[in-house]
């Protein structure tokens, strides 16, 4: 598999033999967390639409992902999200269907469903007491529920 970083809020997944790799179309550009974020929504989507393919005998070498995002602030965040795919071999009757099939990836469904997260520190890297690490725990454990958009 192939991440390209086509800019600094985009990306394209190829499927390719071997090891992932990631290449940037200048040298400037570096891979960032947001590209990390996306590549995680590329890689499990093509991944469940190749298995989806091989199953129904379907050629999917050809398929690619792309991941556009924009961001907003207060506080700053990937606020959208653009995947699309691009199958030229795929049947024209079958696109709903893979569609669909895109969906099912479980970073899109996490996405749309997002987890609880909580901060605190390690034990181990501290010299506070256990009474101190759980008072920093509850001060700053984030919920984070899925938005109303």
């Amino acid at each position: 598999m192939k991440i390209i970083l086509l800019s600094e809020d985009a990306i394209r997944v190829e499927l390719a033999p071997g090891p992932v790799t990631i290449e940037a179309l200048s040298a400037e550009q570096s891979y960032s967390p947001f590209h990390m974020l996306a590549s995680a929504l590329a890689t499990c989507t093509v991944s469940v639409m190749y298995a989806w393919a091989s199953h129904a005998g379907l050629n999917a070498n050809d398929l690619a992902i792309e991941v556009r995002w924009t961001f907003a602030d207060d506080p700053h965040r990937v606020d959208t999200m653009q995947l699309t795919f691009d199958w030229p071999s795929l049947p024209d009757n079958r696109y709903a269907a893979a569609a669909r099939v895109a969906e099912m990836c479980t970073v899109h469904s996490t996405l749309h469903h997002p987890p609880v997260i909580t901060v605190g520190a390690a034990a181990s890297h501290s010299t506070s007491t256990s009474a101190d690490l759980e008072r920093v725990d509850a001060e700053h454990e984030h919920v984070h529920s899925e938005s109303s958009n």
